[in-house]
C-alpha cells in the first residue's frame, strides 16, 4: 500500500499519477477499524437452525441458540448443532478387542517393495486384508478417540401456566454478536416480559460468563441449567443424552458455587460453577444442575479444565473487561481490508465474509492443536483434525499479521515429531510422514483415501516459511529447523527414481488432493499440484539450510531438479499423469500449482491460464468444496485475470454459501466448513497485498474497475 511521509512535500501531479496506477483510490487516512468491523456484527431477528452463534478463544468455544445459551438444542438437530468444545476434551470407548493399526495394514507394491498402509477396509473392495476383524478395527480406530461435547448450558423457561416455553413462544427476538467487544447479546420477550442475556467467553480461560436480566427471574419462571452428557462418538454428534448410567459427576462445594469432576470411562475433566445473586444451585435430575434467583438479575460463570479448578473464578465483569481488551487488540493489531469505496455491488458481501471469517477462524482455528474441519462448533469426522486442511484453517494468520495464532499449533508438530518419524520408518522412509486424519496425539486414523494423500506433507514447510518471512531472524530458523528438515528428508526419500525416463516420480500408490481417483490409488502417479509442491518445499528447505550456515543436501537438490514434469493434454494441465488424467469434479487441484503455490520451474503461466479457462468451462460446480473458490481466485490473480478472481469468490454453487453467522455451508451433515473461511482470507490477502513478483499496483488481484481496495497490516504472499 502506498504510504507518504508527512515531512516530505510531494507535488500534487505526482500523487495523481501514482493514484492512477492503482486500483481505485488509495486514501492517506487510516481505516476506521471499528466502523469496518461493527458494520458486520452478526444480527439475527429470528431463530434459524443453521445460524447459532459461537463465542470462543481458539482453545475453547461455546455455541448458542437465539437465547444466547443452549436452551433449544432440539431445534438445531437438523441444522448446526449446539456444543461446548475444547482442544483437550477427548474420549475413547473401551477397546476390549484390543484393536490396533496392525489389524488394518495392507501392503501396497511400491516399486518392488511392499509398503504397509492403514487402508481402512470397505465393503465394496474385497481382497487382501479385508477380514471381519479388520472391518471392526477400522470402525473402532476411526471413531476413537473422539471429541467431547463438555456440557449443555441453557435456560429453563416457563410460561405463566407453568408449562415449558417453546422456541416459538419467544417474541421480539434480536440477537447481536458485538465483534469488537466479544459480547453476544440476546433479547426477546416471553409472554410480554423482556429477557436480556449476555454471553462472553474469556480470552484465555476455558470459561463462559453469563448475565441474565428479566423480571421473570424473580418469580422463578427463568433459571439456568448445566447438563452433562455421555460421549456419542458419532461422525457428527459428540453428545449422547440417552446413556446416563455410563457416566457420573462427583461434586465439591466452592465458596460461591460447585466444583465437579466429570467421569466417563477413562476420561476425566473438571468443571466449576459460580454465580452472583444465586439463591439456589441444586441438582434437579441426573447430571443436571440448576441456578435460580429471587432477584431480577443473575450472573454466573462456568469453567472447564483437565485438572481440578482450585482458584477463584473471574466474575462477569472481569470476563467482560478481558474480552473487550482482547478483541479490541485483535481487530486493531491484525490486517484489515476496507472495500466500502467500491462501486461493484458485491463489495459489502465480500467484506462481510472477510470480517466474519477473521472472527470464526480466530475462535475455532487458532488453538494449540490443528482444528477439525468444523472447529469447536460441532463434530465432523468424529472431531478429528485433517492435516491437509490445516493450511486452509491457519496459513492466512501469517498474511493477516497474526502469526502468533499460527505459531500456537506449530508446537504441536514439534510434539508429534516422534510419532511422524515412526510412521515414516514403518513404511521404510527417512524423515517424518505427517498423518492425514489424526487426533491430539498425532496418531494415524485408517482410511481407504486419507493414508494415501501426500499434499499435507509439505504444509509444515510452508507454515515455517510464512513465519520466517514474518520474522526473518536466526531464532525462527532454529525454532522450526527440525520440522523443515525432517519433512524434506521424507519428501526426498518418498520420490522414486525412474531409470528408464530419468526422472523422479511420486506414487503409486498415491491419491492427489482431488480425491476422485481413490479407487486408482494403486496405479495413480505424479499429481500436478503435488509435483510443484514437492519442488517448491525442497528448495525452501535448502534455503533454510544455507541461512543456518549448513551445506545443501545433494539428494534434495537432485529430486527437486529432476522431478517429473506435470502432464499436459490439449494445452492444459491434467490432475494426474495416469488415466483417467482429469475428471471434472471435486477439487480442481491442478490449479493449486500456481495459486496456492508461487511460481516454480515446473509450471508454465500460459498453460495454467489455459487450465483455468478449461476449469471454468467444464467443471461440475456442485461437487466442489468451500476452499476451491479461493483456489480459483488465487490462480486467476497470479495469471493476471483479476476479474475472474472476484467472480470465483462469488460462484453461485451450493458450497459457496455463507450463512448469516459467517459460516461456509456445505451440506446437511456439514453445515459449516472452516477451510472455506480460511481460504477466503488467504486469497483476499494475496489479492490485496500481492505476492512475490506481482504487478506493481495497489491490490493487484482485484479488478481495476469497480473496486476500491484499502488495506493495512497485510503481508505479501510467497
Amino acid at each position: 500500500m502506498l504510504r507518504c511521509s508527512p515531512r516530505i512535500p510531494i507535488p500534487i501531479f505526482i500523487i495523481s499519477l501514482l493514484l492512477l496506477a492503482t486500483t481505485g483510490a488509495v486514501h492517506a487516512s487510516k481505516i476506521d477499524r471499528h466502523a469496518l468491523v461493527t458494520r458486520h456484527n452478526i444480527v439475527l431477528t429470528n431463530a434459524d437452525s443453521l445460524t447459532p452463534v459461537s463465542v470462543g478463544n481458539g482453545e475453547f468455544a461455546f455455541t448458542a441458540d437465539i437465547t444466547g445459551l443452549q436452551t433449544f438444542p432440539e431445534f438445531h438437530e437438523k441444522g448446526m448443532l449446539l456444543s461446548t468444545m475444547s482442544q483437550w476434551g477427548w474420549h475413547s470407548f473401551p477397546n476390549p478387542e484390543k484393536y490396533t493399526l496392525q489389524d488394518v495394514l495392507v501392503p501396497y507394491d511400491t516399486y518392488g517393495r511392499k509398503v504397509p498402509y492403514a487402508d481402512g477396509p470397505v465393503d465394496d473392495e474385497p481382497g487382501e486384508g479385508r477380514t471381519t476383524r479388520a472391518k471392526a478395527a477400522n470402525a473402532w480406530l476411526r471413531a476413537n478417540p473422539h471429541r467431547l461435547d463438555l456440557a449443555r448450558i441453557g435456560l429453563v423457561l416457563k410460561k405463566a401456566d407453568g408449562s415449558p416455553a417453546q422456541i416459538t413462544d419467544l417474541k421480539d427476538v434480536k440477537q447481536t454478536m458485538d465483534l469488537w467487544a466479544g459480547v453476544l447479546e440476546s433479547r426477546f420477550t416471553l409472554e410480554g416480559k423482556p429477557v436480556r442475556v449476555r454471553t462472553i467467553c474469556h480470552p484465555e480461560l476455558d470459561l463462559i460468563a453469563v448475565r441474565i436480566e428479566s423480571p421473570l427471574l424473580a418469580n422463578q419462571r427463568i433459571a439456568a441449567r448445566v447438563v452433562f452428557p455421555y460421549a456419542a462418538g458419532g461422525w457428527t454428534k459428540a453428545a449422547d443424552w440417552d446413556n446416563s448410567a455410563k457416566h457420573s459427576e462427583s461434586s465439591t462445594k466452592r465458596s460461591h458455587g460447585l466444583g465437579l469432576e466429570c467421569i466417563m470411562d477413562d476420561t476425566r475433566y473438571h468443571v466449576a460453577l459460580e454465580g452472583d445473586r444465586v439463591n439456589k444451585l441444586e441438582s434437579k435430575a441426573a447430571h443436571e444442575y440448576v441456578f435460580s434467583t429471587r432477584a431480577k438479575v443473575m450472573e454466573f460463570v462456568v469453567a472447564f479444565a483437565t485438572e481440578p479448578i482450585k482458584e477463584s473464578l473471574p466474575d462477569f465483569r472481569d470476563v467482560r473487561a478481558a474480552a473487550a481488551k482482547h478483541w479490541k487488540k485483535f481487530w486493531q493489531d491484525g490486517g484489515a481490508i476496507d472495500l466500502s469505496g467500491s462501486s461493484d455491488k458485491r463489495w459489502f458481501e465480500l467484506e462481510r465474509r472477510i470480517v466474519l471469517s477473521q472472527y470464526l477462524t480466530a475462535i475455532n482455528c487458532s488453538g494449540s492443536v490443528p482444528p477439525q474441519e468444523t472447529g469447536l462448533v460441532q463434530n465432523s469426522w468424529f472431531g478429528k483434525p485433517h492435516l491437509e486442511m490445516h493450511w486452509w484453517h491457519a496459513a492466512h494468520f501469517a498474511l493477516w499479521n497474526r502469526e502468533p495464532l499460527l505459531e500456537r499449533s506449530m508446537s504441536w508438530y514439534q510434539k508429534i515429531l516422534p510419532a511422524a518419524a515412526e510412521l515414516a520408518h514403518s513404511q521404510g522412509y527417512q524423515g517424518v510422514r505427517w498423518p492425514k486424519m489424526t487426533d491430539a496425539t498425532g496418531a494415524q486414523s485408517p482410511s481407504s483415501i486419507g493414508v494415501f494423500l501426500i499434499w499435507e506433507q509439505p504444509h509444515p514447510i510452508y507454515y515455517a516459511e510464512l513465519l520466517r518471512r514474518a520474522h526473518p531472524d536466526h531464532a525462527t530458523l532454529e525454532k522450526y529447523r527440525d520440522i523443515v528438515f525432517e519433512t524434506a528428508e521424507f519428501m526426498a526419500d518418498y520420490a522414486v527414481w525412474d531409470r528408464e525416463m530419468k526422472r523422479y516420480v511420486l506414487g503409486p500408490p498415491v491419491i492427489p488432493a482431488q480425491e476422485s481417483y481413490g479407487k486408482q490409488r494403486a496405479t495413480t502417479a505424479n499429481p500436478t499440484y503435488e509435483l510443484a509442491y514437492w519442488q517448491w518445499a525442497l528448495n525452501v528447505a535448502q534455503q533454510w539450510r544455507e541461512q543456518l550456515g549448513l551445506p545443501r543436501v545433494a539428494k534434495w537438490d537432485d529430486v527437486a531438479k529432476n522431478l517429473s514434469k506435470p502432464t499436459v493434454h490439449d494445452g492444459v494441465y491434467t490432475a494426474i499423469e495416469t488415466p483417467p488424467y482429469t475428471v471434472p469434479h471435486d477439487h480442481p487441484s491442478m490449479l493449486c500449482a500456481l495459486g496456492v503455490l508461487p511460481k516454480t520451474p515446473l509450471i508454465d503461466d500460459w498453460t495454467m491460464r489455459a487450465t483455468l479457462d478449461h476449469v471454468f468451462k467444464t467443471w461440475d460446480w456442485p461437487t466442489t468444496w468451500g476452499w476451491d473458490y479461493p483456489v480459483i481466485a488465487m490462480t486467476a490473480a497470479r495469471v493476471g485475470e483479476p476479474e475472474r478472481a472476484i467472480d470465483a469468490l462469488f460462484l453461485d454453487t451450493p458450497k459457496n454459501r455463507y450463512l448469516a453467522n459467517g459460516h461456509n455451508y456445505q451440506r446437511p451433515n456439514l453445515p459449516l466448513y472452516l477451510p472455506g473461511n480460511g481460504g477466503l482470507l488467504y486469497a483476499t490477502a494475496l489479492m490485496a497485498a500481492g505476492w512475490d513478483g506481482a504487478p506493481k499496483r495497489n491490490a493487484p488481484g482485484f479488478p481495476a474497475k469497480g473496486w476500491v481496495v484499502r488495506y493495512e497490516g497485510l503481508r505479501v504472499a510467497p
